[in-house]
């Protein structure tokens, strides 16, 4: 199960200092991730990883040009706002639902 876990990782993409949001995504989850970043404001910029042999999948690279952004900070502290202006979750950011309700925790 993948969590958040506040690390705040930065390098470069060619010539252009980035954040680092995600590695090793398959394509879906990194369109996923520049259609809602880019909703709130943050410039991306995917890149194919290298594959290892013809029959492995292409996975990518997602990352930002703001230097102090970080996913844990702006998901905890209500910053982002999914494509329908509902605040988004961990759940919302790991595509585990898209149910937006502010609660970490259910009451049976």
């Amino acid at each position: 199960m993948a969590s958040l876990d506040g690390k705040h990782s930065f390098g470069s993409i060619g010539e252009t200092r980035v954040t680092f949001v995600e590695k090793g995504v398959v394509e879906s989850r990194s369109h996923f991730l520049k259609k809602l970043l880019e909703h709130n404001g943050l410039t991306v910029i995917l890149e194919e990883e290298k594959k290892k042999t013809e029959e492995d999948p292409q996975l990518y690279t997602v990352a930002v040009t703001d230097m102090v952004f970080n996913p844990t900070i702006w998901i905890f502290e209500r910053k982002m706002r999914t494509l329908d202006g509902h605040k988004v979750t961990q759940d919302y950011w790991f595509q585990r639902t898209e149910d937006t309700k502010p609660q970490y925790w259910k009451n049976s």
